[in-house]
């Protein structure tokens, strides 16, 4: 057991209790950063403070968390120059183009599902960052829902439904490269395959998106959706009466170049160059720790692609796919070498806010390891605590921290650190314990009306904010319901 015993639990609930009470979560983790190291030192606040500040140093003395943290600058320098290259502008104009030819040849309830369907699978695709897909469904689907008289509340649930649970099943992203971060700070030296083994347990997400699915194709609503559908098909009301839609105009997303060619292949190689390279670094990283070179190359590539280093793996093919843009879009003469410079060093600075959150999430994991505090829950669990619901429990606390913070990234810092050894010393399933925490945190921010994506859907969609939430809520209570079960059975089996 912990020698901190009680104390070592203190630095996390201070984390979760400030942020709950004053949603400003750096200063939440902060504060419980600095509370661990005091304890650390017998209780010398000066020594605690010094410490504090050199286990935010110390963050960056670990490779592995230093190229995650560079990851998330460049993936919004890249971000920033397919904005204003006009490949997301292309992107638009060609989803445009399908849609009016399919409107064409579809009667109007199919084509109803259809662009629904259109909706859902770009917020899909646009896996790279969740405010993206979010921006770009709700930019370009708004006024083909208004022609069809579908609810807005409709197109801002399509939008947020489709955009997290996409970053979280296809991890090639500032998401994966974050949670490797987490597992890197828990002793996993495979962090890519250790979040690939827990992916299908992840359960939420993959509900969250059958829901999408069924809604679209069944065309069956139900709670306060069902009325904001029927209000706008028979009386033509995209807005419920009294509803304040919030203004899309104040998301910050870069216009294209005047001027310049509007193709969504500026935008569309540069993610299939990313999304290729990833698992093939991971294959160049892991080969070299290969046991054996015996067996066919397609079993040899998917071993080394375990063993491969995840942080090196993302950077290094984010920064391939940022150079092989840059050049793409320096040939076609859309963008100059300095204007493009000074637009990465624009999407690096939107991006500074999620790289110090990592330090602080990778500074609070490296104390809780220190503390031990998941072994100290763990022990005093088991004489209260089957070990068979855990998994059950992670996600429902992980569910209330992130609707609380409207953070799922926080609840992932805060909530792995916990669950990890929590698990291993109760011998319940450590990915299904990852899995948990994971899909928590999803569900959570899902549901939470502070949550920036939800916000976002709200202002994409020029939809009441209220009323996407309380039309969302009950499809992402459904599919959380749905988790806890399966949480509970899968506990009990495994």
């Amino acid at each position: 057991m912990s020698e901190y015993g009680f104390w070592s639990l203190l630095p996390p609930l201070v984390a979760i209790v400030l942020a709950l009470k004053t949603k400003q979560v750096f200063l939440s983790l902060t504060l419980g950063i600095w509370i661990g190291w005091v304890i650390i030192n017998g209780g010398n606040v000066l020594a605690g403070s010094f410490d504090t500040l050199n286990a935010f140093v110390a963050v960056f003395e670990d490779a592995g968390n230093t190229r995650t943290i560079i990851f998330t600058l460049i993936i919004g320098a890249l971000i920033a120059l397919i904005q204003r290259s006009g490949g997301v502008a292309g992107f638009i104009t060609l989803v445009k183009a399908k849609l009016e030819d399919q409107g064409a040849k579809h009667a109007d309830k199919k084509n109803r599902r259809l662009v629904q369907l259109f909706a859902a699978l770009t917020g899909l695709i646009i896996f790279v960052e969740s405010n993206i897909s979010i921006l770009t469904v709700g930019t370009l689907y708004r006024p083909v829902f208004d022609n069809l008289k579908i609810s807005r509340e409709k197109l801002a649930y399509l939008a947020d439904s489709s955009s997290a649970p996409s970053c979280i099943i296809f991890p090639f992203n500032a998401w994966g490269a974050y949670i490797m971060g987490l597992l890197v700070m828990q002793g996993f030296d495979r962090p890519f395959a250790t979040m690939m083994t827990a992916l299908p347990y992840n359960f939420y997400p993959f509900l969250a998106l059958g829901l999408v699915g069924y809604t679209i194709f069944s065309g069956k609503d139900y709670g306060p959706m069902k009325k904001a559908e029927t209000r706008a098909r028979e009386e033509g009301k995209l807005l419920a009466d009294g509803a304040t839609p919030m203004i899309s105009d104040e998301i910050s997303m870069l216009e294209a170049k005047g001027g310049v060619a509007q193709r969504s292949i500026n935008m569309i190689l540069p993610i299939v160059i990313m999304i290729i390279m990833m698992p093939v670094m991971l294959v160049y990283t892991g080969w070299g720790s290969l046991e054996s070179t015996e067996g066919s190359l397609l079993t040899l590539a998917f071993q080394a692609m375990g063993r491969g280093s995840g942080s090196i793996s993302v950077l290094t093919s984010v920064t391939t796919a940022l150079v092989i843009a840059i050049a793409f879009y320096k040939v076609q003469r859309l963008l100059g070498i300095k204007e493009m410079i000074d637009l990465s060093l624009k999407g690096m600075s939107g991006m500074v806010s999620l790289a110090i959150l990592m330090v602080f999430a990778f500074a609070l994991g490296s104390l809780c390891k220190e503390l031990k505090t998941g072994l100290y829950v763990a022990e005093i669990s088991k004489a209260w605590l089957s070990p068979n619901l855990v998994p059950a429990i992670v996600f429902l606390v992980s569910c209330f921290i992130a609707f609380s913070t409207g953070t799922s990234w926080g609840t992932f810092a805060i909530m792995i650190s916990i669950a990890v050894p929590m698990a291993e010393a109760m011998g319940t399933d450590v990915h299904l314990a990852i899995a948990a925490a994971i899909g928590g945190g999803v569900f959570g921010d899902h549901c939470s009306p502070i949550s920036d994506t939800t916000i976002i859907s709200s202002m994409a969609s020029a939809s009441d904010h209220v009323d996407h939430v309380n039309t969302q809520l009950p499809y992402a209570l459904t599919a959380g319901g749905v988790s806890v079960l399966l949480y509970l059975i899968v506990g009990f089996l495994m």
